[in-house]
């Protein structure tokens, strides 16, 4: 497909089109493997359900749940499509609108994202977790129309003021609320997909950046087909019979390629797991045989160490992505399972991954290769690429890349028609590539990503505390966590010692988990009397990451 113009759009509402960046700022984008040269008319909804049904697939299972809940391809495709005639008919949804959607992972959840998408609208993904400023935030970003919400996670999103958005409920009903599952009974089970271009926006993706205002990624309907049809199809290589299951959020585009886009591209069920502990993990692949998994390092030693491996014994497959995938997990997780996790490198300006291995090709403590259909380089400081052996930040283009919604940041990410990921890699000799630390102030917790100077906000809203500075600290078992160095209001001697520090500590921590999503709270929080400071009176977070590493060893 060629990319100099874009195709004529199905696109009403012409808001995301809009506020694409301009032409000269968007990556290099390359299709050099033929499964990404797609047709100019393309809707993602339509390839996922109404494609796999005309090949024979009506009744194959496509979603379960561990309440008993299971759907086959056809039965999903007619929830989908009685929810769309409600989000065109009843709510006037036209093409292009935004619609917010808000819950964990369900069947329910996956109908309303294919709705949204039949009915030509553009859906945005929102984690459960958000709190009502970090929602008004990215409403103004986004500008929604509707939100579809979980009848269990309103109270925040409504708290959340957000100007015009119409809000409904599925799963259950709240008072005031419609329920879009209830006003789509007896509606028709077949609908007219909106015959979207290839290149019209479909999703919007939010990160949070290191100012702590989240960006907005803007996904064609290309995009979400072109990571199944490049790592899942290349690395990953599922099969219609394998059942998937995993503990990323749909939310993440980690999540939603793991455990929507690419079972689905192949006729193969999924799992969808609102919340698990690993050892709930575990016995939920025993229970149903999965044989695909998706989740973060972190839980795959967890298994492990709740002795565990033998639940496992369904998997043929286990991919490990959200941060670095150190060798002697690799190691152990094989030697108990005799399964050879994949490592990855994936962003949500890219959608997913786009460095790993397989099988005899994996090289345990590296991240891999370019998965066929992307390239990726190390590049110095001054964008000169750097020789094998060199650390240096990780540049990437494919079929993917990063364009943000109306944001001056695009220039950081895309750089002389690269991806720049802000990643710090290390490529050898043999062409692969390994992780060496992040290039920003973003702290990798558990595979989520975690903005300090959003914690740092949050903290100092706080009538306690005077200033503080927020960095990651090594943790055995979550990679990092965040630590928070804060400066009381009264002054440290104010605090009466251990028990009063405990207790600031404790309220403090409340706090963050009243303000923002809860996964981000300071789970290390040391008092100070002063932050170090530069003679310009910046503060030095180098010397607090130093502090940091050495306390925690």
């Amino acid at each position: 497909m060629p990319d100099s113009e874009l195709s004529p759009s199905a696109h009403v509402d012409t808001f995301c089109r809009d506020n694409l960046p301009p032409r000269e700022l968007w990556p290099e984008l390359i299709f050099e493997v033929p499964e990404v040269v797609y047709p100019d008319r393309l809707n993602v909804a339509t390839v996922l359900l109404d494609d796999i049904i005309t090949d024979g697939g009506v009744d194959r299972l496509c979603v379960l749940a561990p309440d008993g809940t299971s759907w086959s391809y056809g039965e999903v495709r007619e929830r989908a499509n009685r929810l769309a005639h409600v989000l065109r008919d009843d709510l006037g949804l036209v093409p292009g609108n935004r619609v917010l959607l808000r819950g964990p992972n369900n069947p329910w959840l996956v109908a309303v994202w294919f709705a949204v998408l039949k009915a030509g609208g553009v859906v945005v993904p929102t984690m459960p977790m958000l709190r009502p400023r970090e929602l008004q935030t990215i409403g103004e970003v986004g500008q929604f129309d509707i939100a579809v919400c979980d009848h269990r996670f309103t109270e925040d999103l409504l708290a959340a003021d957000i100007p015009r958005l119409r809000t409904l409920t599925y799963g259950g009903t709240v008072e005031g609320l419609e329920d879009i599952t209830a006003l789509s009974e007896g509606r028709p089970g077949t609908f007219a997909d909106v015959a979207t271009a290839a290149d019209d926006v479909a999703m919007l993706a939010f990160t949070s950046g290191t100012t702590g205002r989240p960006k907005a990624t803007m996904h064609f309907h290309r995009d979400i087909l072109a990571n199944a049809d490049t790592f899942s199809r290349y690395v990953l290589r599922p099969a219609p019979d394998d059942v998937f299951v995993g503990t990323p959020p749909i939310a993440f585009t980690f999540g939603l390629g793991g455990l929507v886009v690419f079972p689905l591209r192949v006729g193969a069920a999924t799992l969808l797991v609102e919340k698990a502990t690993p050892e709930q993990l575990a016995d939920l692949i025993e229970e149903h045989g999965a044989t695909v998994c998706f989740t973060a390092p972190t839980a795959y030693k967890a298994m492990l160490a709740k002795g565990r491996a033998a639940s496992l014994a369904s998997l043929r497959r286990a991919v490990s992505a959200g941060e670095h995938l150190p060798q002697p997990t690799w190691q152990a997780f094989h030697d108990e399972t005799g399964v050879k996790l994949i490592d990855g490198i994936g962003s949500t300006e890219m959608l997913h991954i786009f460095i790993s291995a397989a099988d005899d090709d994996i090289r345990p403590g590296s991240t891999g290769v370019p998965v066929p259909g992307y390239r990726a380089k190390i590049v110095d400081k001054a964008g000169h690429d750097a020789p094998d052996g060199v650390a240096g930040r990780l540049a990437v283009k494919g079929p993917t890349g990063c364009r943000y919604l109306a944001d001056p940041r695009q220039t950081l990410y895309v750089q002389d028609g690269w991806n720049i990921t802000g990643d710090t890699f290390i490529r050898d000799e043999d062409g692969y590539f390994w992780f060496q630390a992040r290039s920003d102030d973003m702290i990798v917790s558990s595979g989520y990503n975690i903005s300090g100077t959003e914690v740092e906000e949050a903290l100092v809203s706080h009538p306690d505390v005077m200033e503080c500075a927020v960095v990651a600290a090594p943790d055995e078992e979550r990679g990092h966590v965040v630590k928070a160095y804060v400066v009381p209001r009264n002054g440290r001697s104010q605090l009466g010692g251990e028990e009063g520090e405990a207790a600031l500590r404790r309220a403090l921590q409340d706090h963050v988990k009243g303000i923002i999503a809860p996964y981000k709270y300071p789970r290390q929080i040391e008092f100070t009397d002063a932050l170090p400071r530069t003679s310009t009176g910046k503060v030095q977070r180098y010397v607090l990451r130093q502090d940091a590493t050495g306390a925690a060893g």
